[in-house]
């Protein structure tokens, strides 16, 4: 998803981001297992479960009988909470938009449009725990309304690594939506 770094503080960003496409789905369970029983719905989709009959390049891993078309793998995998159920997301490449995306064939995978917002964001390293994310939200809210800035939408968890990188190689961010309030 292309981004333009508004401002800069240590590890906090303000960012302007494109509109966007997601594909996503829900999972219950706590923070991890729902994360790591939707990236293999969703990597099914862009792997080529869905109802295309085109064929594009193909640059992230597929299976070996791929059926349709084969989208991209982006960074991160985000994570929201709706609930007590996550909702999980791969974001599209920017080249698909609504229309011209693959419809999926599994149920449980959704497409959606994101519009063009602005997000704050913080970026740290560590395990993908609830402890972990929790104190980096709350860092982030404290530094959002510290900048005079208000959250205007709901976190967002942001993976941007394989499940065996170690702990500490792994990029994480917190993501709130933002509204100026000066």
């Amino acid at each position: 998803t292309s981004y333009r770094v508004v401002k800069k503080d240590h590890d906090f960003e303000i960012r302007d981001y494109a509109p966007h496409v997601l594909a996503e789905t829900i999972a219950e369970g706590d923070m991890g297992q729902a994360g790591n029983s939707s990236f293999g719905v969703l990597f099914r989709y862009i792997s080529g479960r869905n109802q295309s009959q085109t064929k594009v390049a193909m640059t992230a891993p597929v299976s070996q009988q791929p059926m349709g078309e084969k989208i991209s793998m982006t960074a991160p995998v985000s994570q929201q909470r709706v609930q007590d159920k996550w909702v999980v997301s791969f974001a599209m490449p920017a080249s698909y938009t609504l229309e011209t995306l693959p419809k999926p064939t599994d149920a449980r995978v959704t497409l959606r449009q994101i519009p063009a917002r602005r997000m704050a964001s913080v970026t740290y390293s560590g395990f993908w725990t609830e402890k972990n994310y929790t104190q980096h939200k709350l860092e982030l809210e404290t530094w959002i309304r510290a900048n005079g800035y208000s959250a205007s939408g709901e976190p967002v968890l942001a993976r941007y690594n394989a499940p065996f990188t170690p702990w500490f190689l792994r990029r994480n961010e917190v993501l709130i939506a933002i509204s100026t309030t000066h």
